[in-house]
């Protein structure tokens, strides 16, 4: 009989400490003043019980969670609900913001995420990822493209990743009118959320401050909740994020329980106000008001004379010798009405070396219009002319140069307009979207044939000199079309160019630039290294990688003498893709780049390799010349070393990038003649 009391009293003893525990999880804050919450980044309790998880700057994330864990001892058991108003209030003078996230986390340490879409929640190698163990129900207030957003103003629901497994528009359900009713997140009035689980079913519902619970949930989702925390123990919390899109974010007030029955609803009539952030609109006394008039008209003063100055100044250079390229030579005041004035709108690049703005010309004719400014007249006349000479040649896979303009101290270059830009953009930036292998090798075939004609077809041989991805244009039907011929070289057949100074791109320049100059074997060279750098991904130097990776000459020979040639090709390539055509193409690239000048192909055997009608020659990874990187050397210095050289460029949609430094010794700059 003993015993079995004390069997008895055991048991109850158990179930008062269940209960305990489960009564530790069952919270409710009108107004945040305890001390129950863990905060972290730009998140706090504000003096009169707002919790702020984010305070108008941006780029910052902030998190709270309430300190002790949710724990269940099996699936079944593990059930919730909880209520809580948010605020999402727009900063002045800025569009919108990124949103908020009622969170449940396997972790309350969240701080190895990063900000702006990822709402403090992820990083790009956490993102998507089964190990993250965080499920969360987003009010997301930006469309992002990446995470596949319905809208600017959507509820989800988000597993391990931004991706929801279901969303929709923001919205409660009315049960005067029978239908949902749209709401603004970003609206900046107080919002109430109830998320609810039990039987592996998620309800979430919304409905404006001080309206009823609605009957029926906005998102109802059947998921297994204790599949994602293994552990069986749950922190729950908020997180908030800004980027360039800021907006103020704030938690009124928080009930929870583990039964649906037993949760307090949370008063609305007690909870904190939301802060304003009106703009100051307080008005300035009237002595300041008139200083700043005073301050205004002499300053509108100087700005007249400064620009009646510079317009005397600046005015368009006409010489006699420029007559006989009459048709090629534009006026000034027809590219700036073309141009809007160069207003800011069309700016198209911008660069070391100019700027590039998009026109239209009263024919309707859309052009590219490059300022390129210089401070040397000697050697003018016949950079002139060779542009107006690359004017003349004709070749579907050119950017068309039309003509040009003068001015004191400027050179206005006027090319035919690309609507898709640069290919650089479709390789490196991540928002434009990666190109397909088939893409890629229709426009590595369409600058092959650019190349040939320059060296075989036109009536004299021009060398292109700069060759890769950022001066590929791409047309209205995505065709290549090779730009960029501020530093083009023009001699006739047969006979050897000039020589002045080794011009280029780091990565792309040939080893013997330095000791024997340009010739069409240099630009087979440059055209090698745009080859790898199309079907890789990454350009030919990147300095911040690891000695082994850094040069990509050098590693894709690498590659190829580990029997894994394939593996240098660009993973985020889209669509179907050739392996025999991919290792051809990278074989290319490297026969293209060897060191040994005689023993590279001319450009018109690069294209019959390329369309192949014409097969490769037998080389290997251990043949002479390939796979060999040498950083160009001039005089005792390196051009690796060299980052601060003086330039100059007449290019076209120059995208200028930290890794794509350009050197050039040109006329304009030194004077030399060319």
């Amino acid at each position: 009989m003993a015993q079995g009391l004390h069997l008895i009293w055991i048991i109850f003893c158990v179930h008062l400490i269940c209960i305990s525990s489960q009564q530790e999880t069952e919270f409710i804050y009108n107004g945040f003043r305890q001390e129950d919450l863990s905060t972290d980044g730009v998140a706090r309790i504000l003096p009169k019980g707002q919790l702020q998880l984010t305070d108008g700057s941006g780029q910052k994330m902030g998190h709270a969670f309430f300190k002790k864990p949710l724990e269940f001892t099996s699936p079944e058991s593990l059930s919730f609900s909880t209520q809580f108003v948010c605020a999402l209030v727009r900063k002045p003078r800025f569009d919108g913001g990124h949103g908020i996230a009622f969170v449940l986390s396997a972790s309350m340490d969240l701080t190895h995420a990063e900000a702006t879409q990822f709402l403090g929640l992820f990083n790009i190698s956490t993102q998507g990822s089964s190990s993250s163990h965080l499920v969360a129900v987003e009010l997301d207030t930006a469309h992002s493209a990446e995470f596949d957003d319905i809208d600017a103003n959507h509820v989800g629901i988000d597993v391990n990743g931004l991706t929801s497994i279901v969303s929709a528009p923001a919205a409660y359900f009315s049960d005067i009118e029978g239908k949902n009713e749209n709401i603004t997140l970003l609206s900046g009035d107080p919002i109430q959320v109830w998320v609810e689980y039990g039987g592996n079913l998620l309800n979430v519902s919304l409905a404006p401050h001080k309206t009823q619970k609605p009957s029926q949930p906005l998102l109802s989702r059947s998921i297994n909740l204790s599949e994602s925390f293994p552990d069986r123990k749950i922190f729950l919390g908020f997180s908030g994020a800004t980027g360039t899109l800021i907006s103020y974010q704030y938690i009124l007030g928080w009930s929870f329980s583990r039964k649906k029955a037993s949760m307090q609803a949370l008063d609305v009539t007690k909870l904190p106000r939301v802060p304003s952030h009106r703009a100051n609109s307080k008005r300035p006394p009237p002595l300041l008001i008139v200083l700043l008039i005073l301050l205004g008209v002499i300053v509108f003063l100087a700005l007249g004379a400064a620009y009646l100055y510079r317009r005397w100044k600046y005015a368009e250079v006409r010489e006699e010798w420029e007559k006989e390229y009459g048709p090629h030579r534009f006026s000034y005041k027809a590219l700036y009405n073309a141009t809007n004035g160069f207003h800011k709108d069309g700016l198209l690049g911008k660069g070391g070396f100019g700027e590039v703005y998009k026109g239209t010309l009263p024919s309707n004719e859309q052009v590219a219009v490059k300022r390129v400014s210089h401070d040397a007249e000697e050697g003018m006349k016949q950079f002139v002319a060779e542009i107006v000479s690359m004017g003349n040649l004709k070749h579907k896979n050119m950017v068309p140069l039309l003509g040009y303009c003068r001015r004191k101290g400027e050179l206005l270059l006027v090319s035919e307009y690309m609507p898709n830009g640069s290919l650089d953009q479709y390789l490196f930036h991540e928002e434009k979207p990666p190109f397909s292998w088939r893409r890629r090798l229709i426009i590595i075939k369409d600058i092959a044939s650019a190349l040939s004609y320059m060296h075989t077809g036109a009536p004299q041989v021009v060398l292109h000199r700069d060759i890769k991805a950022s001066n590929v244009m791409l047309d209205a039907e995505f065709n290549g079309r090779l730009g960029d011929f501020g530093m083009a070289r023009f001699h006739d057949h047969g006979a050897n160019p000039a020589t002045t100074a080794a011009v280029g791109t780091i990565g792309y320049m040939a080893p013997e630039l330095a000791t024997m100059g340009a010739c069409t074997a240099t630009d087979v060279y440059g055209f090698g290294a745009f080859l790898l750098e199309v079907t890789c991904g990454r350009r030919p130097v990147e300095p911040e990688l690891p000695a082994e990776r850094r040069y990509l000459i050098q590693w894709v020979c690498q590659c190829w003498k580990m029997a894994s040639l394939l593996g240098a090709r660009d993973p985020r390539m889209r669509g179907e893709i050739s392996a025999e055509e991919v290792e051809m193409v990278l074989k290319l690239g490297l026969l293209c780049t060897n060191a040994v000048t005689e023993l590279r192909p001319s450009m018109e055997e690069v294209v019959e390799y390329l369309n192949e009608s014409l097969k490769l020659p037998d080389i290997s990874p251990n043949s002479p010349g390939i796979g060999t990187f040498t950083p160009l050397m001039i005089g005792s210095n390196s051009l690796l070393a060299s980052p601060t050289t003086k330039t100059v460029s007449a290019s076209f949609y120059s995208s200028s990038s930290a890794n794509d430094s350009t050197f050039v010794t040109h006329s304009i700059v030194h004077g030399h003649g060319r």
